[in-house]
This record gives structure tokens, C-alpha cells and sequence, in this order.
């Protein structure tokens, strides 16, 4: 280690040492730094949850320098997918705050069986809608004070066992949502309280609630909470009634003379049924 007392050959050292990082290094450094790449860049507000489409988003070249590996680079790859963050105009989209399925706030929506729709109606005081303790999955029935007749209050047949399957508040958010705020209320923050009850209907249910939400007078009670099996027992009998109801009700269209016979006799048997259902 003599040689590196002699102050001659540490300098030679140390000019070939910077001459390396001058014409070697730092070049290849700012190579490696202009080099281009193409990713998928945001150009609107995504708040977390939405779906995500082609007016969202847009490609952009950009230094491929220090660039995350699981930036997204294809368009294709996120249009359609749904976004587990907030994301703001500027932002890179990285895999990980994509998914393929919606947020489980709105995921009953995507999910409807055959023959379904959704339907809202609003909750326009403390105690139609059970003051506040509805919840999806419940079992409720429909009381239309002044039913198509002044002074008669009656659950119709149509609607006497029915799903819930989401409950909104004012904010747009569901009550039982992590995002709805008002869920601290112990720390001293108001809960917020249910707006909007979505049911789970057939398209003859659902003309009968737009009607009573115009008429604006509703009363929700509830039948059943528990089991998605003893649930079903109760819908399941509530098609039954629908199927035994309307064919009868199509040929009364077609001979205005005939009798619905059906609809009578359906109707005043299932005020008299209830599903049997297990303890929880």
C-alpha cells in the first residue's frame, strides 16, 4: 500500500476516477433519465368507487426515470375497472388502486337477478322508515295510508313482503358505508339518518311504489331480519302471489267483463300466510 503515499499516483487516481464519472457515468445517467415512456395519466376527478371510462383518463409521455413498476401503461388496462382511491387530475394510476369489482358500498346494484329492478323511496320522516334501524337484507311491508280509496290503510298484496337492499343518506352515501359520515357519533358527531330506502322489486312493484312515492304517503314495518334463507322464504312467496296475480289481471285487460277472480281470492288467502321461518 506504499504506492498510495506517493501524492503523484493518488492524483492520477483521482483524474481517472472523474474523467469515468464525467464521459462514462453521468452520460449514461442522463440517458437513462431522457428516455420516454408512455403511461395512463388522470384527467378528471375519480372519486373511489366510480367506474372509471375514456374521458377519465389519457396517455402521456413522460421520463421513464424512477417510475413506479406497477405505474399502468395501456389505457386498455384501466378503462372499465373501478377506483379503490380518490384520484385527481395529474395523477398517475398505479394497479394497486384498481379493482375489477365495484365498492361494496353500491355492489348489491350490479348484482340484480332476473326479472328484478331497484327502486328508492324516500324516507320522509323519523318513523316511516323504522326510525333509522333499516338495513339491508331486512324483510319489511308497505302500508299505503289512503290506498286508492280515502280512509283505507292497507298493506297491498303486491307488497307485503319485500327486500331492502340499501338505505342512503342525504349525503349519497348508504348508512351503513364507512365513507357516510356521521358514523363517529360517539365522538360527538351526529349520525346521519337514513333518506332513502332501495328496494329489491319486480317491475309490478315498482309501478305500485312510484305511485305511492307520488302520492307521497308510505309506511315501512318490519316482517324479518336474519338468515338470507328464511329471507328467501318470504320473497319467495311474495313472487308466488305476483305470478298468481298479474296473469289474471292481463285478461281482465283482454275482457274488461271478466272477473279477476285470481287477484281476489290470491290477495285474501296470502293475508292469512307466513313463512315459517327458523330461530336465528
Amino acid at each position: 500500500m506504499s504506492f498510495l503515499k506517493n501524492r503523484t499516483m493518488l492524483g492520477i487516481i483521482c483524474i481517472v476516477l472523474s474523467l469515468l464519472i464525467c464521459f462514462v457515468l453521468t452520460p449514461l445517467f442522463n440517458q437513462s433519465a431522457a428516455q420516454k415512456t408512455t403511461i395512463v395519466r388522470v384527467v378528471k376527478d375519480i372519486r373511489a368507487g366510480d367506474a372509471i371510462t375514456k374521458d377519465m383518463v389519457q396517455s402521456v409521455e413522460v421520463g421513464g426515470y424512477n417510475l413506479p413498476e406497477n405505474v399502468v401503461r395501456q389505457p386498455d388496462t384501466v378503462v372499465g375497472k373501478y377506483a379503490k382511491a380518490d384520484l385527481s387530475p395529474g395523477d398517475y394510476i398505479l394497479s394497486t388502486k384498481l379493482t375489477d369489482v365495484p365498492s361494496a358500498e353500491n355492489a348489491y346494484l350490479y348484482n340484480l337477478s332476473a326479472g328484478k329492478q331497484a327502486i328508492s323511496i324516500s324516507i320522509k320522516n323519523f318513523a316511516e322508515g323504522l326510525s333509522g334501524k333499516l338495513i339491508s337484507g331486512d324483510i319489511v311491508s308497505v302500508i299505503a295510508p289512503d290506498y286508492k280509496q280515502p280512509g283505507s290503510t292497507v298493506i297491498p298484496p303486491e307488497l307485503t313482503y319485500v327486500e331492502v337492499i340499501g338505505v342512503t343518506a342525504s349525503t349519497g352515501f348508504d348508512t351503513d358505508s364507512k365513507e357516510s359520515s356521521g358514523d363517529t357519533g360517539r365522538d360527538g358527531d351526529e349520525k346521519q339518518l337514513p333518506a332513502t330506502v332501495t328496494l329489491l322489486v319486480s317491475p309490478e312493484q315498482a309501478k305500485i311504489l312510484a305511485e305511492l312515492e307520488s302520492g307521497g304517503k308510505l309506511h315501512l314495518s318490519l316482517v324479518y331480519r336474519g338468515s338470507k334463507e328464511n329471507a328467501a322464504k318470504f320473497t319467495d312467496l311474495q313472487d308466488k302471489l305476483i305470478k298468481a296475480l298479474y296473469p289474471a289481471l292481463a285478461a281482465q285487460d283482454t275482457d274488461q267483463k271478466q272477473e279477476p277472480a285470481l287477484q281476489q281470492e290470491g290477495a285474501a288467502d296470502f293475508k292469512n300466510i307466513a313463512p315459517e321461518s327458523e330461530g336465528e
